[in-house]
């Protein structure tokens, strides 16, 4: 009997042996019928095409065709059916190897992205749609990150924080928290951090930002009544609408929603103003597919539009105290 190892020395050698030119060759003269056809087709003289298949023999142990000479059809021996069989299997598998080197040096491959509420709600539609833009054939995997989340196999990870491990980074924008309350609840303009204490709040579970934002009211000397908690933003705004409480969310959460244009709700400054960093992090092991470059490219662009334009909205009314 033949051993694993045996086994495994004498397939490794002849694939060693056996090159793709060699197969495709095989291949034209099956389908083309004779040395002659095959070469003309392709651009090989009759004498190199023999010398290929000579090679391809040497390296199977014996004939792959049988050669009757002269213009007549050559036949496949059972040894070359054999071979041809298998030979296309691995002349497909060396095309569709060297069509996927292709895209993913075209940035036609996969990207795997790691992502947050408020960034998927407002930066990341735009990375993903000029991504497929610019790159219709790339596969974009997207997956919501837990607390305290690593880079794993994720090409890109969007966070609230810097994340530990060997990455890199960029912060993309500074995201300060607002207060969002009822019309009538607090005076117009800024409100003091330290007006919250004791006050009713709405607030989004204890993971993230939120953790860190309820320690800095703590700081600020605010221990605000949690009377109810969810993570979605608009299930919390529905409820300060609903005069539940009050609630305190990033910059970020509140843009693209109808908060600052709802009559039922006001949205006030708070100082000191607790401000959270949006991050983009990366591999810094691993070079970076030309899609992942293109990506972190993107991202930085569309984060910078987004933070121009929040900061160019109409701020709250300051209140009049002349």
């Amino acid at each position: 009997m033949f051993s694993i190892k045996a086994i495994a020395i004498s397939y490794t050698s002849l694939v060693v042996d056996v090159e793709l030119r060699h197969l495709a060759t095989m291949a034209a003269i099956v389908e083309e019928g004779t040395f002659g056809r095959a070469g003309a087709r392709l651009g090989y003289t009759q004498s190199t095409i023999s010398q290929q298949i000579a090679a391809l023999e040497k390296s199977v142990g014996g004939p792959v065709f049988e050669r009757p000479g002269g213009p007549r059809p050559v036949r496949i021996t059972p040894l070359g059916a054999v071979v041809l069989e298998h030979g296309r299997d691995l002349l497909a598998k060396a095309e569709a190897l060297a069509d996927a080197v292709e895209r993913f040096k075209a940035g036609d491959g996969r990207i795997d992205i790691g992502t947050f509420q408020s960034v998927s709600n407002v930066i990341l539609p735009s990375v993903v749609r000029r991504l497929r833009d610019e790159h219709p054939g790339c596969e974009i995997r997207l997956s919501e990150v837990p607390e305290d989340p690593q880079m794993g196999d994720l090409d890109l990870l969007f966070y609230d924080r810097q994340v530990d491990g060997d990455v890199e980074h960029v912060r993309l924008l500074d995201d300060p928290y607002l207060l969002v309350t009822r019309p009538g609840d607090f005076p117009d303009g800024p409100v003091p951090l330290k007006r919250l204490d004791d006050r009713p709040m709405v607030g989004c579970h204890p993971t993230c930002d939120q953790a860190w934002m309820e320690r800095a009211l703590i700081d600020a000397g605010a221990r605000p009544r949690i009377v109810f908690r969810s993570p979605g933003n608009e299930t919390i705004l529905s409820m300060v609408r609903a005069g539940l409480g009050w609630a305190v969310l990033p910059r970020l959460a509140l843009h693209g929603s109808d908060a600052r244009s709802d009559d039922r709700l006001s949205v006030h400054e708070l100082r000191p103003t607790p401000t959270r960093g949006i991050y983009l992090h990366w591999p810094a092991t691993s070079s970076q597919s030309p899609l992942a470059l293109q990506a972190i490219k993107i991202a930085t662009e569309i984060a910078a539009e987004v933070s121009a334009d929040l900061t160019e909205r109409p701020r709250p009314r300051t209140a009049d105290h002349s």
